[in-house]
């Protein structure tokens, strides 16, 4: 249910016509002046909640196991992080100015029946992201259960649901079930959560770095490898598309940015607060995850090195009761010790995990699945909704390989949200000046009523020129190597510019969004 104190606030703030709009409802409302609360420290420590995660974790170890070493991917890192901060920020602006969401932002250049469109696109991703994530968290719960009761292991015997076998089937949905949970709360809830779970996540981190690099008595070998590239046009073959989907990464959160800084005090704090929690720490979590491996990979010889970059499997090598392969005794002789350390492990991989979900694969599509029926589906029944389509997504078939993770999941939807930001960019800061019309977002007859049919042919003529490239990334579609191929590796600049320009062009003689009075 929607919280009547709030709505109430909100609409004192709003025209009296707005509240019996079928367009509007106390999660889409903006944000009352009196609850815009957010400080810089509050967006700092969002995107070090969100970024202090596995897959950012595992982000090197993939760019590495494509062939580079490893400086060129955490170069790879730092400039996607870099580029990707650019439309975050130029997208949160009038998400502090007006307290609007991003559906109702959307409004605004695909208009108020259009900008189901992108919303719903946008939440579509965004169910595959939390599919991945409570996977991820599930598995990780299931690996140090198993390490400190082994039997866990044969439960169900040869039994799978859904291609899972019952004991990953069952940690999982005890993840899921956190997830939901915490979200039903609303989002103070989740501003509480994110500002206690940052730091944290950070102490658990550097508490791993420290003991694994005393115990290998270094930073191990993986510094002194060379990358696998003869050359720079070999190099570069594999660094577009990682550049991409680098970007890929974050693609999602620099169109629904709104949804967290409509709660900003100020510019100020969105703008200082990004830009010192998100390129940074990406960085920083990406070069630990570096050393961290180089160090585990020195200590634990005998075991693959690939699998070292999942620091679940190094955690659990390291709470094993049991020696690991090359060595003679278990890494941490006593046990007592061993159970707090799992114990404590399990807590800030299930903390940093869930942080990550809720803020950046809950949020969004929760608003997004509200925008679509505003009068029936609330922010805490849009959470929900998307739980289920994350299960039903399977995502544990979309972590098959680096290479399709990188190349078809954050390459590919890349494509399919790049045109999105382009066209609200240029929307907003070219044709708006800025100056939004705030109750005519709500309205079914106002300004930005109906569908914007200019937004919707820039963004069809955005992902054109990527579906055939993805088509063949994952071998729906033969042919080729030709031009669709060539620019498929840059999916999210090319459906960003494209779209931009297309739009920008076709709103020249367009009266969308101009006052009706």
């Amino acid at each position: 249910m929607h919280d009547p104190q709030l709505t109430r606030e909100a609409l004192a703030e709003l025209p009296p016509d707005i509240g019996e709009s079928p367009l509007f409802n106390g999660d889409l409302a903006p944000v009352p002046k009196a609850r815009r609360t957010w400080t810089t420290w509050n967006f700092a420590a969002l995107w070090i909640s969100m970024a202090h995660c596995l897959p950012t974790y595992m982000l090197a170890g993939g760019l590495i196991a494509l062939g580079m070493n490893w400086w060129q991917s955490l170069l790879t890192i730092a400039l996607g992080n870099v580029i990707v901060l650019i439309p975050i920020l130029l997208n949160a602006h009038p998400g502090t100015k007006y307290g609007i969401p991003f559906p109702v932002l959307a409004r605004s250049s695909f208009g108020t029946v259009g900008a189901n469109v992108p919303a719903i696109l946008r939440a579509i991703v965004a169910c595959g992201w939390f599919g991945i994530q409570t996977y991820i968290g599930g598995e990780a719960v299931k690996t140090f259960v198993e390490a400190l009761w082994p039997a866990f292991a044969t439960i169900g015997g040869d039994a799978t649901v859904m291609g899972l076998g019952v004991p990953s089937a069952i940690t999982f949905g005890i993840f899921w079930l956190l997830n939901i949970a915490i979200i039903l709360f609303g989002m103070n809830a989740v501003r509480i959560f994110e500002n206690w779970s940052a730091p944290l996540v950070l102490i658990m981190a550097g508490w791993l770095l420290w003991w694994i690099v005393s115990r290998a008595g270094g930073l191990g070998p993986m510094f002194d490898r060379p990358s696998s590239f003869a050359t720079n046009a070999d190099f570069w073959k594999v660094f577009v598309p990682s550049l991409t989907g680098m970007i890929g990464f974050w693609a999602t959160l620099s169109l629904n940015i709104p949804d967290f800084t409509r709660y900003g005090r100020g510019q100020r704090e969105q703008l200082w607060g990004q830009t010192l929690g998100l390129p940074t720490t990406m960085f920083a979590f990406s070069a630990m995850a570096v050393v961290i491996t180089s160090a585990a990979e020195s200590l634990l010889k005998g075991t693959d090195p690939k699998t070292l970059w999942d620091p679940v499997i190094v955690l659990g090598h390291i709470t094993s009761s049991t020696a690991p392969t090359g060595l003679d005794a278990p890494l941490i002789a006593d046990p007592s010790t061993r159970w707090m350390i799992a114990l404590l492990s399990l807590f800030g991989v299930a903390i940093a995990t869930i942080a990550t979900n809720i803020a950046a694969n809950v949020v969004s599509p929760a608003n997004d699945f509200a925008h679509v029926a505003p009068r029936l589906i609330s922010f805490k029944t849009g959470g929900v909704i998307t739980g289920i389509l994350g299960v039903l997504i399977m995502p544990w078939k979309l972590l098959a390989n680096p290479e399709a993770y990188i190349f078809n999941w954050l390459v590919g939807y890349g494509g399919l949200l790049g045109p999105i930001a382009g066209i609200m960019v240029v929307d907003y800061w070219l044709l708006r000046r800025r100056e939004l019309d705030v109750p005519d977002l709500y309205r079914t007859k106002g300004r930005y009523a109906g569908t914007n049919w200019v937004a919707i042919a820039a963004l069809c003529v955005g992902i054109a020129p990527n579906v055939v490239g993805f088509l063949r990334s994952v071998k729906m579609m033969g042919g080729g190597p030709d031009i669709f191929d060539t620019i498929y590796p840059y999916s999210w600049f090319s459906g960003f510019l494209i779209a931009a320009l297309v739009y920008r062009l076709g709103m020249r003689k367009s009266r969308f969004g101009q006052s009706r009075a």
